[in-house]
């Protein structure tokens, strides 16, 4: 027997069931657009399938068919554009960092690690405490290793985002090359909002110029192996020309009102000699010879004012983040984790 099916009118559906209609909807549109976000309409796609074609051999329709599943994701925008280092005064910015339990879990990932450290120090002439610090503050000792898929964060800022556009393509080209010759499916890696993958954060470019297979088990595993992290975050200090136990940064006093011209400009170059900074009212340590040039800077630290200078391994800890607050973040937590490590 045919029983004759009749169309019900929206007005006589419940509404309940009608709100969750026009959610299934929204939530299918929605799937709809984003699976659409980079695929060949999109302008920046084709020049770029273009260039992996040309510049690497990739095959077009296996370009077009990954970047056909990337994800813009605006909260990678949001993020990029106010990084804490930015928007928080120093003493805020430090306590994010420098906790109990950083410290209490960077000797049990020492103790744990002990020779990879100590032969990434002979190897590589990095201290432990300073490799221990940069993974500590870079993803708590791998704990938090980053929530977003590289290719969307790549594709996200690389097509996106015009203030460092071209810089993002370029990782987002050395990420396909990566995945290729390491044979993982690209769509699977996740890592930082900025594309940073791994236990050290490495951005594909510092994977392919720095990363090392340190335990020599012939893969070169930053994501999973600590051991290799280790070797990889030693070599990428090691060839910034890290000083092995030589100064980092000292605090200093100042005088007078002529202090500020030697404040370090946005680029971190160390371009003041100690002679100049001692004229304009520094107060710096004998030790310190009147050609050596420093950074300074100052640091909101709550209830008064922080004055520093920053030597050449500050510097180099500048070249893993372009940002003093981050490199005097590192250089404090390896102090205090080698503090702890020999009570």
């Amino acid at each position: 027997m045919h029983t004759k099916r009749t169309w019900t009118p929206m007005r006589h559906i419940p509404m309940n069931r009608l709100r969750g209609l026009i959610a299934a909807l929204a939530a299918l549109c929605s799937s709809a657009v984003v699976a659409a976000d980079y695929d060949s309409e999109h302008p920046a796609v084709e020049p770029f399938v273009a260039e992996m074609q040309t510049e690497h051999g990739f095959s077009a329709d296996y370009v077009r068919g990954l970047l056909a599943q990337a994800e813009r994701k605006q909260s990678i925008i949001d993020a990029i554009s106010r990084p804490a280092e930015r928007v928080r005064p120093w003493h805020e910015y430090r306590a994010i960092f420098i906790t109990d339990k950083r410290i209490e879990r960077g000797l049990a990932f020492w103790e744990e690690h002990r020779e990879a450290l100590e032969r990434a120090e002979k190897t590589y002439g990095v201290e432990p405490e300073i490799i221990l610090a940069i993974i500590g503050v870079e993803t708590f000792y791998g704990g938090n290793k980053g929530s977003h898929r590289v290719i969307d964060a790549l594709t996200t800022l690389g097509f996106d985002y015009p203030p460092r556009a071209d810089f993002f393509r370029r990782q987002l080209k050395a990420y396909l090359v990566l995945a290729r010759e390491q044979n993982v499916d690209p769509l699977s890696l996740t890592g930082s909002y900025a594309g940073a993958m791994g236990y050290p954060q490495f951005i594909p470019s510092s994977y392919q110029a720095f990363a090392v297979d340190f335990d020599e088990d012939g893969t070169t595993d930053i994501w999973n192996n600590p051991v290799d992290a280790i070797g990889s975050a030693a070599n990428y200090f090691h060839e910034h020309r890290w000083q092995h136990r030589a100064p980092v940064a000292i605090q200093a006093n100042v005088q007078g009102d002529d202090f500020r011209q030697g404040l370090t400009i946005p680029d971190l170059e160390a371009r003041h000699s100690v002679a100049q900074l001692r004229e304009w009212g520094w107060q710096l340590p004998d030790t310190l010879s009147d050609e050596a040039k420093l950074m300074a800077f100052e640091f909101d630290a709550g209830e008064q004012m922080q004055y520093w200078v920053g030597l050449d391994n500050l510097y180099v800890i500048t070249r893993y983040n372009r940002s003093v607050m981050y490199a005097m973040v590192v250089h404090q937590l390896a102090e205090l984790l080698r503090e702890a490590k020999q009570q």
